[in-house]
């Protein structure tokens, strides 16, 4: 057996990436904060000789965007330190590594279509400046790398957009969503399965490394990705308000988020014949795990 060491098990992915579907002679070992603190380079490198992993995931990232903007150090030391430690780890151990990045690397202004791998990248915060730079330390200190780009994540397990919206549904009588900025939706086990499926063609022969993106189809608005949830919850919690489109200016956040974040997922396709997310199939299977026992809690992505 080998194994799959994954960095960050207790987030979204992380928790998809222990429960997916890995070829019989993988084994996921996850690894928290505490145990495998990516922002502590000793705490890594123990890690990596306790477990000799076959291959690194790196699913550990600072995530609170808005309160990155008042913590740069805390969001650079996950997004930025954490890769570089693992990269290097890596690179010392000959291990490959998968690292999980974000479509916020982009300016979200200067293009309308689908942004493309080999697009000029401009982040406009500090969580999305932390983000680029990890991707910069990865290719910098492993060659032997995937950087796997997505957006809008959301899953059963953590906080997310889709758990926001079902405590809101249930509090208020009116929900008011941004219309005006675009993405894609992804759910976190489809992520999750699209990395072991990239780790299975790392381990059985050579791969295409580099960067990929990932995500959800259709694109949406953050008002659809709402509406969708609403309706679909519906039926479950009994509570339907209405959702109304605002304008990004009638919603000021700290950290300034990409008007047009939708990702170009041909790449992956070619490389790894992985198609895009079905995210809504994937949003109806999250609504049937977290609202059979619970309506799930969550904060504002």
């Amino acid at each position: 057996m080998r194994t799959i060491l994954i960095f960050g098990a207790n987030g979204q992915v992380g928790f998809e990436l222990l429960r997916t579907a890995w070829a019989p002679d993988l084994t996921p070992v996850g690894l928290t904060r505490a145990g495998g603190d990516v922002t502590d380079a000793q705490a890594v490198a123990a890690a990596m000789a306790t477990h000799r992993p076959a291959l690194v995931v790196n699913a550990s990232a600072y995530t609170a965007v808005d309160k990155a903007e008042s913590e740069p150090d805390a969001a650079f030391a996950v997004n930025r330190d954490g890769p570089a430690n693992l990269a290097r780890a890596c690179a010392a151990a000959g291990v490959p590594l998968i690292h999980i990045s974000t479509d916020y690397v982009f300016d979200g202004t200067s293009k309308t279509t689908a942004w493309r791998e080999d697009d000029p990248v401009a982040p406009q915060g500090v969580y999305a400046a932390g983000k680029l730079a990890g991707e910069e330390a990865v290719r910098a200190a492993l060659p032997d790398h995937v950087i796997l780009r997505t957006a809008w994540v959301f899953g059963a397990h953590g906080h997310n957009f889709v758990k926001t919206m079902l405590r809101l549904a249930r509090e208020r009588d009116e929900l008011r969503v941004v219309a005006d900025q675009h993405g894609c939706p992804t759910p976190a086990a489809a992520i999750a399965a699209a990395i072991a499926a990239i780790a299975q063609v790392r381990l059985t022969g050579e791969w295409t490394p580099g960067v990929f993106h990932y995500a959800g189809a259709p694109s949406t608005t953050w008002h659809g990705f709402a509406e969708r949830i609403v309706e679909r919850a519906a039926g479950r919690t009994g509570r339907k308000p209405p959702v109304r489109p605002i304008a990004t200016a009638d919603f000021p956040t700290p950290a300034r988020r990409p008007a047009n974040s939708v990702l170009d997922t041909a790449r992956i396709g070619q490389a790894y014949g992985i198609a895009p997310a079905d995210w809504m199939g994937g949003l109806d299977r999250m609504l049937d795990e977290i609202l059979s026992d619970t309506q799930g809690t969550g904060t504002q992505p």
